[in-house]
């Protein structure tokens, strides 16, 4: 049931990846718009309740992650990346509506839901599809198509809002991509056929570090999430603009996993993550002290970079570590950890937005310090 071709991919991988670009679409919609809706439409100003978007769908989808990886090796992948797409149609419609903040914290409980099963699915499947010197490749192509379309919806949602309103246009592209989403998930074929394994958490030897290293990552990206617009905003920045650095920061991210990914399987796992660790906190820092528009797109570049060093090095070599078996138990405990840091980041972007400066400057340098610590344990 792998699908693979002599000599060449599966034609199902590269569907995955289409698939995948979809995905990432879905969360490129609220990365500009949803934190200028909460304080120009909503008036909210300071404080948690600004972030609690981030902090619902990072704890829906740290939580379903777990979820989907044990469903997946006890049932199949393809069923669980369909079902995510049914969680994820109802997000730009409840967003279009939501006549309080409320609806937009349900909205992104699902939209965590949708992204914790379809990602996971896509990223599990793409893996089962290649041999094993080659994960570095498959991990690599699948964040590149999925931060390509955040990118992409990032900048053209900021674009739409410029010219016709935060609401409803914007979202007009989250229906789009989550029907298309679906229609194309319908023809992917299933690439695991499970043993009837007991349903059962693992963990994996190994696993601690690049989990809390995935943790910290996606702390930083909940915390530029909500921090980049708002930050930027009070700067004098254009929503056009704001969605230039927005989507600037996911598309060098994507791009970048092309090149990383690979790379990892030629030369190891463990320079590529601390050198990218070490460049997220350089960005951060950045970000925290750009007063014009040429330093905050130089920012969002090497916070790009940086991470396009980690993200798919990281997943690969969870995948190295665990058995067939279980991998995808394993890669969904991994992606648990990993995104139970858009909480923290959240969390910590909330608290901060009186001083978003120095809570970026803070914690960019304390990645750096981060990657220095971990440099024996990897």
């Amino acid at each position: 049931m792998q699908h693979r071709r002599q000599g060449g991919v599966s034609p199902v991988f590269w569907l995955l990846a289409l698939v995948n670009l979809f995905v990432g679409g879905m969360v490129g919609l609220e990365r500009t718009v949803v934190p200028l809706l909460a304080t120009q439409v909503f008036g909210l100003e300071r404080g948690v309740a600004v972030g609690a978007f981030i902090l619902s769908f990072g704890l829906s989808k740290a939580v379903f992650n777990l979820f989907a990886g044990l469903m997946a090796d006890r049932f199949g992948r393809k069923g669980v990346l369909v079902l995510g797409w049914l969680f994820g149609i109802p997000v730009p419609l409840l967003l279009i509506w939501a006549p309080s903040w409320t609806w937009v914290i349900g909205a992104n409980v699902l939209l965590g839901i949708n992204q914790a099963l379809t990602w996971s699915m896509t990223v599990n499947m793409m893996v089962d599809l290649v041999p094993a010197q080659r994960r570095g490749v498959a991990a690599g192509v699948n964040e590149f198509m999925g931060y390509l379309g955040v990118s992409l919806l990032a900048f053209f949602t900021g674009a739409l809002a410029t010219a016709y309103g935060l609401r409803p246009v914007p979202f007009y592209l989250g229906i789009a991509a989550a029907l298309l989403g679906l229609v194309l998930s319908l023809r992917v074929h299933e690439t695991y056929q499970p043993k009837g394994l007991v349903l059962q958490l693992a963990w994996v030897r190994g696993v601690g570090m690049p989990s809390l290293l995935g943790l910290l990552t996606n702390l930083k990206d909940g915390l530029v999430w909500l921090a980049l617009p708002l930050l930027l905003a009070k700067r004098g920045f254009t929503p056009v603009e704001i969605g230039a650095v927005a989507g600037l920061y996911p598309l060098v991210w994507a791009g970048g996993q092309l090149v990383f990914g690979p790379m990892s399987d030629r030369v190891g796992r463990s320079g590529l993550i601390l050198g990218g660790m070490a460049l997220q906190g350089l960005g951060l820092v950045l970000l925290g002290l750009a007063p014009a528009l040429g330093l905050a797109l130089l920012a969002a570049t090497i916070l790009g970079l940086g991470t396009s060093m980690a993200y798919p090095t990281l997943i690969a070599q969870v995948a190295d570590k665990a058995p067939p078996e279980k991998r995808a138990t394993a890669l969904g405990l991994y992606r648990f950890f990993r995104d139970g840091g858009y909480v923290a980041g959240a969390l910590l972007a909330g608290l901060g937005l009186g001083s978003l400066p120095g809570v970026l400057v803070t914690a960019g340098l304390g990645l750096g310090i981060v990657a220095l610590l971990a440099k024996s344990r990897l």
